[in-house]
């Protein structure tokens, strides 16, 4: 599939899909590692999404809604737009367009544009997902970076930063409160929390030491944490049976508080991602 490069001479590397303006890699400079886990099961297909990277969802989160899974924007063509800086900027970014055209409006009836721009620092990945109707009429959206992150094993790793919050727990079917500090990964796990406040920490042990990354987020209000676990990962066609063990998604999101735009109106939310250590 097309896809475009973005390097900083100190070795920072992300590369970018034109189909779902996709990011499917990502290495923070002096850190050879993979930082998105990517499944080797894949489908590179025009009308199939991407396992793993970071796919953009929109206009709607999973099946809450009338419309199809997860939005149509992870499987349509994006547009470069003009003023990108790639290959040896000192900060490199990537601008790309999704607009409405009669394949979109005949999934959703709404005028909008999707303007994504992905940012590479010596050790930080940004992704900001630009959403504007430019309809007259008002519509309402959500919206997720399903980012997919890279574990060694991730019956080992520790999520900090969600204790004490409500979260919409898709696996027992309730609403519970996160009592655990820091969330441990036992099982399939599929939980929507509300309002996070702050930035979160994963921290995970490997053979050179204990591997950080923090998360962050803003104008997205939620965070989605999804494993598939064992038996639902063998059920997946683009995922190796043992896949679950290598990653672990934490999503930047709005769910719970769908955003409404009028006409002419925007929304921002952003994603950034850091290399720890």
């Amino acid at each position: 599939m097309p896809a475009l490069v973005l390097e900083r001479p100190d070795g920072a590397r992300a590369v970018v899909l034109l189909h779902g303006g996709h990011v499917v890699s990502w290495r923070a400079a002096g850190a050879p590692q993979e930082q998105l886990y990517l499944s080797p099961a894949s489908l590179f297909a025009d009308d199939k999404a991407v396992r793993g990277g970071v796919p953009v969802i929109f206009p709607q989160f999973a099946d809450r809604g009338p419309f199809v899974r997860h939005g149509f924007a992870r499987t349509r063509r994006w547009q470069r737009l003009p003023g990108s800086a790639g290959v040896d900027a000192a900060d490199p970014q990537l601008r790309l367009r999704l607009c409405d055209d009669a394949a979109t409006r005949a999934l959703w009836p709404h005028a909008f544009t999707l303007d994504l721009t992905v940012r590479l620092g010596r050790d930080t990945l940004g992704i900001d997902l630009v959403c504007t109707n430019t309809g007259s009429a008002a519509w309402t959206f959500t919206a997720a970076l399903h980012t997919y992150l890279a574990v060694r094993d991730v019956a080992q790793l520790q999520l900090h930063g969600l204790s004490g919050l409500v979260c919409d727990d898709r696996v027992s079917g309730a609403n519970r409160v996160q009592d655990e500090s820091p969330l441990r990964i036992s099982g399939e796990v599929d939980r929507v929390y509300a309002d996070v406040p702050g930035p979160l920490q994963l921290e995970a042990p490997e053979p050179a030491g204990l591997r950080r990354r923090e998360i962050a987020q803003q104008g997205f209000t939620d965070v989605v944490v999804w494993n598939p676990g064992a038996a639902r990962c063998a059920a997946l066609p683009d995922m190796p049976a043992d896949g679950y063990h290598h990653m672990l998604c934490v999503e930047a999101a709005c769910i719970n508080r769908p955003v409404t735009l009028a006409g002419g109106q925007s929304w921002t939310g952003t994603q950034t991602l850091r290399a720890a250590g």
